[in-house]
């Protein structure tokens, strides 16, 4: 599965803006027809979104559109468009239910079979960012085979609970969790919340930081300064990798020696951490790096 450390957006109006989003080497660019664009400019997004398709080179940026929400009366015209220009993902957002997923990965397929592409060929990524989404959340992980990722939207669940929002984020801690469960027990990708003060870098290292910690895989930014320290948090360090490459290699040198735990550095190795050790080098390749950053 693609590396989605950073997941950026733009809006989809903006012709400008994103053709410096295909220069800052971010994991995926996400031109969006929803919230970033006004009421009376969503045919207008479609437009430059469509032109930007046919005439910019995105380099290793994954190009994602995102459509309006189902059951905002875009969604369908939005999804026509965007699967027009061939994009390598569709983002949903405020998804609350298996239905929603299935609907729109049939409208894909769909369009798959009409255009002879490989099936399966066009990713989904949704957002779950309401109290039901989160209390479907189960249900919404196991809907699609082409699904591949989930994007907690925490500025909107925090609004559908009428929780205030903080710096801290401790009133989208419960959902946070549950939403890394959930793509966990699925082979998902999880995208964490936005950090909207695209002037306070600190504040974003420490929110990605955490989010790493917590098991996302990456997380949405909405400014090109916002791009490298996102990546950065969601790289494994030179340190890690080794460190999870020496318990692998001897995870498995004492399998063949027919031991179970065992000690490495003064720390007793078993499966769980070995699961760890895994996943910090899966990482480490989708990041395309056989090391990682310093």
């Amino acid at each position: 599965m693609k590396a989605r450390r950073a997941l950026l957006y733009m809006p989809g109006d903006d012709r400008r803006k994103i053709e410096k989003a295909t220069t800052l080497g971010v994991d995926s660019i996400c031109m969006d027809m929803e919230d970033g664009v006004a009421a009376n400019k969503k045919t207008e997004a479609r437009e430059v979104i469509a032109q930007a398709m046919k005439e910019l080179d995105f380099g290793v940026s994954e190009r994602c559109i995102r459509i309006n929400q189902i059951g905002s009366g875009l969604e369908k015209r939005d999804l026509i468009a965007a699967l027009a220009t061939n994009p390598d993902t569709i983002v949903v957002p405020k998804i609350e239910s298996a239905e929603q997923v299935k609907w729109v990965s049939e409208h894909i397929e769909s369009y798959e079979l009409s255009s002879k592409a490989n099936i399966g060929s066009v990713r989904l990524l949704v957002g779950v960012e309401t109290a039901k989404g989160i209390m479907n959340l189960k249900e919404i992980a196991e809907a699609d085979k082409r699904l591949e990722a989930i994007i907690f939207g925490g500025e909107d669940f925090a609004a559908s609970v009428g929780a205030v929002r903080t710096k801290e984020a401790t009133e989208l801690l419960y959902a946070r969790q549950a939403v890394v469960t959930a793509c966990a027990a699925n082979d998902l990708q999880a995208i964490d919340i936005v950090f909207i003060d695209f002037k306070d870098p600190e504040g974003l290292r420490v929110e990605a930081e955490q989010g790493a910690r917590f098991g996302f895989s990456g997380k949405q930014i909405i400014h090109p300064n916002q791009v490298q320290v996102a990546q950065e948090a969601f790289t494994p360090s030179t340190e890690a990798v080794e460190y999870a490459k020496r318990v692998v290699e001897s995870f498995e040198a004492s399998q063949r020696e027919g031991k179970g735990a065992y000690a490495l550095d003064g720390k007793m190795i078993d499966m769980p951490l070995l699961k760890n050790a895994q996943k910090v080098l899966e990482r480490a390749r989708a990041a395309g790096k056989s090391g990682a950053r310093t």
